[in-house]
């Protein structure tokens, strides 16, 4: 998949999601074969620039090529001038978010719920295109609700104003994350336009993946959820597309290990008291499959530190190795 300049490869990307896709977890699932992560949603009000959070979500340092940021807002000159400062931050790719389901978000009229006016969609993303020199891509729902899926009209407006990809969630944003995603507005999207379309919603396997590429026709699929606690689904999905063979699951010391360095890469980042509680969410979806993982919760989140968040880690996967339950590894 090509956006703009940049050659996207393999063709599995992460969905940004707030409060997940932080740079730790993006520099992880790159390293895992994801073609392209995009950062959490930044807003585009400049009176939040220099928060202690958007500067975290602003840190692109050490990433590998393209940078993507995705911008969130309502005001068209405000988006534009969002994607200029990102930009001259490091952005290479800028996103607009119109996808967002939730509440908060939406009820400032941002995310989908931007869906609701064209006319302001045609205004927001022709002001961000004309702003920057990077390409733009956008993301949206299949619509505000089921008798308003406008997802197609929305594509066609998108490409008319310049915008380099688009990535559609099968789901309106009344469904939030509910019921199953449905393909066939997508497959119509990427029908009736000529830019890379990227296919997002309940993918959770490689053979989901490919059925789903196949299906609506699209250049590429997003990987969100299913990413949380897994980040090598990236690897399983691109070995699957180019192979037509399902890779082996890591092993559970080789979970261990990959835990173990996103533990420390959060700690770093974050600093050790608000590394150690944000590191916490990861820890319960890295385990939720595994064996006693709500004992596990239960000692892990009690940890106050990094040493003993990380030595409990160590213990559980290492027992977990051997075969011994978590009882006998206390």
């Amino acid at each position: 998949m090509q956006i703009g300049p940049y050659n996207i490869q393999p063709n599995v990307v992460l969905a940004p999601m707030a409060g997940v896709t932080d740079k730790p977890f993006r520099l992880l699932c790159k390293q895992l074969g994801a073609g392209l992560a995009a950062s959490e949603m930044t807003i585009s009000d400049p009176r939040f620039w220099n928060t202690r959070k958007s500067l975290h979500r602003m840190d692109h340092a050490g990433e590998p090529d393209p940078i993507s940021v995705q911008i969130a807002g309502t005001e068209p000159q405000q988006l534009a001038e969002a994607a200029r400062y990102n930009v001259d931050h490091g952005a290479q790719i800028i996103d607009i978010n119109m996808g967002c389901p939730a509440k908060k978000v939406c009820n400032a009229w941002a995310g989908s719920a931007l869906m609701r006016d064209e006319d302001l969609v045609a205004r927001i993303l022709t002001a961000v295109v004309n702003a920057v020199d990077v390409p733009v891509t956008l993301k949206i729902r299949t619509g505000w609700d089921c008798d308003h899926r406008n997802g197609p009209r929305i594509a066609r407006i998108a490409e008319d104003s310049g915008i380099a990809a688009l990535a559609v969630h099968g789901r309106t944003r009344d469904q939030h994350y509910t019921g199953t995603a449905e393909y066939e507005t997508i497959a119509a999207i990427k029908a009736a336009l000529r830019i890379p379309v990227i296919a997002n919603g309940d993918i959770d396997s490689p053979q989901k993946a490919a059925q789903v590429l196949k299906q609506t026709g699209v250049d590429a699929v997003m990987i969100g959820r299913a990413a949380q606690g897994r980040p090598w689904i990236f690897r399983e999905v691109a070995h699957y597309l180019a192979t037509g063979e399902l890779l082996a699951p890591p092993s559970v010391a080789e979970v261990r290990d990959l835990l173990l360095g996103h533990l420390h890469a959060l700690h770093d980042f974050y600093g050790e008291q608000q590394g150690v509680r944000i590191a916490r969410k990861h820890l319960g979806w890295y385990a939720k499959d595994r064996p006693e993982n709500a004992a596990f919760r239960a000692v892990v989140n009690r940890a106050e530190d990094a040493a003993s968040q990380v030595a409990l880690t160590t213990e559980y996967f290492d027992a977990l190795a051997a075969g011994e339950s978590l009882s006998s590894a206390a």
